[in-house]
């Protein structure tokens, strides 16, 4: 398996990969909604594919953190697997591969809105810990922030989604 950065040729099997996993298209024009903002990171918009075929996509985009000031952190949605490949470690190695990205560029904070079973494997913790505030009205564990080595205790705030999100 290889993981890499996306290119536009692989914009079509990255929305296909993302409607066969989540069963619905609204995650593949989320992704598309983020590559046209100032949101998009291209280094942390990963695939994963055997013998040149796609089978697995990670987004990390920056969200805001909204309290007296707005900073910017890391979202990540989505993670998607072909469902032939689930449950063989791929999303795995993405977001390990994301979050040393991450990492490198001296990102604070990772947030997710997800399974806890699966995130905390990865370090990630109920956002409640740390004074974040999800915007949804979720069970307080399926909303993590993994914080990472920029970390600085002022990241306590609520979460804001750019327009993007809206309707996913």
């Amino acid at each position: 398996m290889n993981i890499r950065c996306e290119t536009s040729i692989d914009y079509p099997a990255i929305a296909q990969v993302n409607t066969l996993a989540f069963g619905q298209d609204n995650e593949a024009k989320l992704i598309d909604k983020i590559r046209h903002s100032n949101r998009y990171i291209p280094e942390l918009s990963l695939v994963a594919e055997i013998e040149s075929t796609i089978i697995g996509y990670i987004l990390f985009s920056y969200i805001d953190l909204v309290d007296e000031q707005t900073l910017q952190v890391l979202g990540l949605a989505p993670l998607a697997i072909h469902p032939q490949f689930q449950r063989q470690g791929i999303g795995s190695a993405l977001i390990k591969a994301g979050l040393e990205i991450a990492e490198a560029k001296k990102e604070a904070i990772v947030v997710v809105l997800g399974h806890p079973e699966f995130y905390t494997r990865f370090g990630f913790q109920p956002s409640i810990i740390y004074g974040i505030e999800s915007p949804f009205p979720v069970p307080k564990e399926f909303f993590m922030v993994k914080t990472l080595q920029s970390y600085q205790e002022r990241y306590k705030a609520k979460v804001v989604y750019p327009p993007a999100f809206d309707g996913v």
